[in-house]
């Protein structure tokens, strides 16, 4: 689910564009679901992606990077300077899992 490396922490995420809405699904097999209204074209689904994880766990966009799955629906987000209990705690807060 969670990769701690020495940079931060990593996350497979995987997205769901073209949706009513963007918001979070909850976690399935370790891969956390992500609606986003977005289309996957020119990289918008992508910076709707990073968007919305930066404000609603009320971290600055440049602490977040897409590592891996810039044309795919399963990405790996890297969170720079986060520790694994601190990423878990901010989204127990939003999602249940």
């Amino acid at each position: 689910m969670f990769q701690e490396s020495t940079k931060g922490v990593t996350l497979t995420v995987k997205v769901l564009p073209k949706s009513s809405f963007t918001g979070y699904v909850g976690f399935e097999n370790g891969i956390l679901k992500v609606k986003l209204k977005a289309v996957p074209e020119k990289g918008k689904a992508n910076e709707e992606l990073i968007a919305f994880l930066s404000s609603s766990l009320r971290i600055p966009k440049s602490k977040i990077l897409l590592l891996r799955g810039g044309t795919s629906k399963q990405k790996t987000v890297c969170f720079l300077g986060l520790k694994k209990e601190e990423l878990e705690d901010l989204l127990k807060k939003i999602i249940s899992y």
